[in-house]
């Protein structure tokens, strides 16, 4: 069997075989047609004019045939003979059928030898749907190649191509027929049409994927499960799976399984990278896995056990999905059964169906993020039109964009009024307020906050709390002013009255106070003569006085002089309300003051058995105060702490802090309920009205004590256990802060 290369080769072949045959026919005639004038032998027997034969010849057999071809000159069959052994293809001569001669190409083609195909007919060594062909180019006279069947004599077949000439000898025709093997060539063929299959189906797929709605929607769920499928359909695999790698990008998950056989869809299982780290090193590497046997391939032999062995699958085909330059999973067509070596074709068109998985991902991605936009931009919007602030969108010319209800009610006009309109025609703008905008533009300012009043449509004035916030473009340039605006007009009515309320409040405390302090100088004028008069009585100036009137003397001082102490708690409190107290503040030695005020009150502890104990801080040895006031604070608190103990202690303790000092009064008396401690320090309250039977006073000492600790810029705070004792802590700051919250600025004269 002999493959020609070069089809010109039969035409020269066929060409030197006829100049042979024109040699001959000068050589040596062929005398059996000489005989008698010639008969279509052609006609009567194959139905072709161009072959006849001499008239005695038309009832011969073939044997005859055969013999009388045989008889031809010597010298012309030698010459052809050679030829025919020596030429690339195979040559038959053909005269109505019968075979007359062949080379021994011909032979090795057929496994015939040459004696047995020269009896035969030239139909027999072809199939059966041959000879219609073979009667078609050859006993018509057709010179163009063509293809047909030859059987071997062991029954198997072999393509072959065959072209005949017609060559004149002794005035008649002869069929020389050149055949060449183009089995190899078939085969090329076939795998070219079957690439050429592959591919036309293959862009007939991908065209079908890109125009699916499926993937353009985004929806990945049901766009993966038509590509695995028209993968499958398309490479010709049991099975094609989709794997992403999840958040942490430990591990692949498969999204999607598609089996062929059964038509089903699965997911679920996990590839750890941990546990497969030469597979996941490929697949970040290269451009695809191409394991023609996954079993023995490096890349893959990881997942044998786990995964090839159990799905019996012999080959793998993995290209790896990338989107935006990350490596977000991979598509995996598995061939089971046998190993199955992979085309470049597949290899391309994998890494295609890989890319349009990376295409749905993104529009899934995309899908799902415009799902968010706009329920984000309906929520927007709700809250927008919902407010019940008005807001507005206005431009960098100050030309109102958009607005939403509760503005529209603000101002009193329609939306399509406000919209396109100047903001500046509805604000009434104040000196500075254009400085403000430009600070805010340039970034000094977040956002402005201001009280600003806006003209309603009926003319009138609204007061609004006013927030403008700077809203940039995409390349941060300043594109819109976002107003949020809110209607305060009953919010400054009410402050408007609880400013004149305020102001009669105080008008009205500093009138009590004035006419407490005027009062108290009208009650103390005859209460000093009374005390006055007293004094002069008990001494018994006027004369000598019995028991009885020596007691009813010392009773009026007595309770003169508890007069008198109250009149001056209430000039004190009076002034300090009124704002007409002055400290005259110096530095004080902390020893000398605790010693004095410990000093005053020793008696009466004494006297109802009480411990008195001082602590005092070695740093604490100066203190910043007014040092009647000061010295008037502490006694008001060591007075109500042996009142209200009926035994036990009462210590003083002063500490050195870095903000001041503290002088704190602590007793293991009665105590306070927490839920009292909000009347502690208003003035003329007592806590229990039983309290006030069994113990003397007015509840003045602690008012009044606290407003002194915060005209010093201090305060007096207080800690206290119902049935234990009580703390109070007077504490006062280095320096003083002229500024009191209740007194407001005072004037304060500072000794140093």
């Amino acid at each position: 069997m002999v493959e020609c290369k070069e089809s010109e080769q039969t035409a020269k072949a066929v060409a030197e075989s006829q100049e042979i045959m024109n040699i001959g026919e000068e050589v040596q005639p062929f005398k059996g047609w000489e005989e008698s004038p010639p008969v279509d032998l052609g006609q009567g027997v194959m139905g072709n004019s161009r072959f006849s034969m001499p008239t005695k010849l038309q009832s011969i057999d073939e044997l005859s045939l055969k013999g009388l071809a045989l008889s031809a000159s010597k010298n012309i069959e030698s010459r052809f003979h050679c030829l025919s052994q020596t030429t690339v293809e195979c040559l038959i001569i053909d005269d109505n059928g019968i075979i007359l001669d062949a080379n021994l190409i011909v032979t090795k083609m057929t496994g015939d030898e040459i004696t047995k195909l020269t009896s035969k007919k030239s139909f027999d060594l072809l199939t059966a749907t041959s000879p219609q062909l073979i009667r078609k180019h050859i006993l018509f006279g057709y010179e163009k190649p063509y293809q047909v069947i030859v059987v071997k004599k062991d029954g198997s077949t072999v393509a072959v191509e065959m072209q005949s000439k017609i060559i004149p000898y002794q005035g008649q025709n002869i069929q020389v027929l050149a055949i060449r093997d183009i089995t190899e060539r078939k085969q090329k063929e076939e795998i070219l049409q079957r690439r050429e299959n592959f591919l036309r189906k293959q862009n007939q797929i991908l065209v079908q994927i890109a125009k699916s709605k499926t993937l353009q929607q985004g929806n990945l769920h049901i766009a993966l499960r038509e590509i695995t499928e028209a993968t499958a359909q398309t490479v010709e695999v049991k099975r094609v799976s989709v794997w992403l790698y999840n958040s942490e990008r430990s591990k692949i998950e498969c999204v999607d399984l598609y089996d062929a056989t059964t038509h089903c869809h699965s997911s679920g299982m996990t590839f750890w990278k941990a546990n497969f780290p030469v597979f996941f090193q490929a697949l970040e590497q290269e451009r695809s896995i191409a394991a023609h046997d996954a079993f023995d391939d490096n890349r893959t032999q990881e997942l044998s056990e786990p995964y090839l062995f159990v799905f019996g699958i012999a080959s793998l085909l993995v290209a790896p999905i990338w989107l935006g330059g990350v490596l977000v999973g991979a598509v995996c067509h598995e061939h089971i059964g046998y190993i199955r070596q992979w085309t470049l074709e597949e290899e391309n068109f994998a890494g295609t169906i890989a890319d349009f998985i990376g295409l749905a991902i993104e529009a899934s991605e995309r899908n799902t993020a415009q799902e968010t936009l706009r329920y984000s931009e309906a929520q927007f919007r709700a809250i927008f039109e919902c407010s019940s602030v008005g807001i507005g969108l206005v431009d960098m010319k100050a030309q109102i964009v958009d607005t939403n209800p509760a503005l529209c009610k603000i101002l009193g006009y329609s939306r399509e009024k406000l919209c396109g309109s100047s903001f500046a025609d509805y604000i009434v703008k104040q000196e500075g307020d254009l400085e403000l905008y430009q600070q805010l533009m340039l970034g000094i300012r977040d956002r402005l906050e201001m009280e600003r009043r806006f003209v309603h449509q009926d003319g009138r004035l609204v007061w609004t709390q006013l927030s403008v916030s700077l809203i940039s473009s995409p390349n941060g340039e300043p594109q819109y002013f976002l107003t949020m605006i809110e209607d305060i007009t009953e919010r400054k009515q009410t402050e408007l009255k609880l400013c004149e309320s305020k102001e009669a409040a105080e008008a009205g405390s500093r009138a009590k106070s004035e006419f407490l302090a005027t009062m108290s100088h009208e009650l103390r004028t005859p209460l000093n003569a009374i005390m006055g008069l007293s004094q002069l009585l008990q001494q018994e100036m006027a004369g000598c006085l019995n028991d009885k009137q020596k007691e009813y003397i010392n009773c009026i001082y007595s309770s003169g002089e508890h007069l008198l102490a109250l009149i001056n708690d209430i000039l004190d409190l009076s002034k300090v309300e009124a704002g007409k107290e002055e400290l005259l503040l110096s530095e004080l030695p902390v020893q000398e003051l605790c010693a004095h005020v410990v000093s005053t009150v020793r008696d009466r502890a004494e006297k109802k058995g009480l411990q008195l104990i001082t602590e005092i801080d070695k740093q604490a040895d100066i203190c910043i105060a007014d040092e009647r006031r000061i010295k008037q604070m502490l006694l008001n608190l060591f007075t109500n702490a042996i009142k209200f103990t009926p035994a036990g202690r009462v210590s003083l303790e002063v500490r050195k802090i870095s903000l001041g000092i503290t002088f704190t009064v602590s007793d293991t008396g009665i105590g306070i309920a927490p839920s009292h401690f909000k009347f502690l320090f208003e003035p003329f309250k007592q806590l229990d009205s039983r309290l006030s039977r069994q113990y003397e006073g007015t509840g003045l000492g602690l008012a009044l004590t606290r407003k002194l600790a915060r005209l010093h810029g201090g305060d007096v705070t207080v800690e206290s256990t119902l049935g234990k004792g009580s703390r109070f802590t007077i504490f006062l700051p280095n320096q003083l802060h002229q500024e009191s919250e209740e007194t407001g600025m005072l004037t304060s004269a500072h000794t140093n």
